[in-house]
């Protein structure tokens, strides 16, 4: 038996291009993103270092310890959600309904970072709510994303029905179903973000898709406290938090709008992404296929097990659109 012919009885060739191609979009995404922020980062290093030094030479009583004291309070006053720009305060972000939000935020694993428990209990009591919460999460979303497809396959049937091209009109109603979720899950929600938060709609579109894909960085967060230092005002205590949200008023079906757009929201992206992971493994099946010169492969255990769960989940769809 030739090196050729165990490789392909290991199926290593495709673990290993697999793999290689993961490793090259990784490292490709982290060269593009030096490239774009690299230079920026070093110019805001820059200036910030310029507004520290004029910030002293415009008030010589402040002294480098002074200048520590004050980001201090700054950095604690936003934590606490008190506003700089005034000497009031609303409940801090401690309230119910921002805490109803950050235990959507464990339970869907988006953790914006923006607030966290600080308490010893509340640490604790975090852990064991995100180790069930989170698998509860999964399944409610697992079943809200089957019904989303079960509408979709409803209306497939019924158009099919009525026309002749079936593969064309299956194509279409998918399509449209994309459209539709894009339009409700980013475009609306960015126009929305646009209004009430004064983000620019490069910004909108940004925080929609972070958010929806659980990534979360927090830099952006509808409704709660960023902290993000524009260098040219920084250390001016009375505009440092230029996108804190203690000063603004937003309408009571904001927080509703924002529950409700998150967790349709990622039950429709996670429908997206389980559609391209098949389509990635379509692919993959080919590449085999194609390095076995065309040959049929033979059945590994797990595929076998994969046919079935989609041949039961198929049967369930089918059962619900009954």
């Amino acid at each position: 038996m030739g090196i050729t012919e165990i490789l392909n009885l290991a199926r290593v060739p495709s673990i290993l291009l697999l793999g290689a191609v993961y490793m090259a979009y990784v490292l490709a995404g982290g060269l593009i993103f030096w490239k774009l922020e690299g230079e920026m980062g070093k110019k805001d290093i820059s200036r910030l270092l310029q507004n520290k030094q004029q910030l002293l030479v415009d008030y010589t009583c402040l002294n480098q310890k002074g200048l520590e004291a004050v980001a201090q309070v700054v950095q604690d006053s936003s934590k606490a959600g008190l506003s700089m720009k005034g000497n009031y305060t609303t409940d801090g972000f401690w309230k119910f309904t921002s805490s109803a939000v950050f235990a959507a935020t464990v339970v869907t694993t988006i953790g914006y970072g923006n607030i966290s428990p600080s308490t010893t209990a509340g640490q604790i009591f975090c852990v064991f709510f995100a180790l069930f919460g989170i698998p509860l999460n999964v399944v409610v979303l697992n079943r809200v994303g089957k019904y989303m497809l079960v509408i979709e396959r409803n209306i497939c049937d019924f158009l099919q029905e009525k026309t002749v091209k079936k593969r064309c009109t299956r194509f279409l109603i998918h399509l449209v179903s994309y459209l539709t979720g894009m339009v409700l899950f980013f475009v609306v929600p960015m126009l929305v973000f646009q209004q009430h938060e004064g983000w620019t709609y490069s910004e909108a579109i940004y925080y929609c898709f972070i958010t929806l894909s659980t990534i979360g960085f927090g830099d952006y967060v509808a409704g709660g406290v960023q902290i993000i230092f524009n260098p040219s005002i920084v250390f001016n205590v009375s505009e440092v938090l230029t996108d804190s949200n203690p000063d603004k008023q937003y309408p009571d079906w904001y927080s509703i709008l924002m529950a409700s757009w998150i967790f349709f929201g990622l039950a429709w992206l996670a429908l997206l992404v389980n559609h391209t992971i098949d389509i990635m493994e379509r692919v993959n099946t080919h590449f085999r296929r194609w390095w076995n010169g065309g040959a049929s492969e033979k059945e590994e255990p797990g595929d076998a097990g994969d046919a079935v769960t989609q041949v039961e989940e198929d049967d369930e769809i089918k059962k619900q659109a009954k």
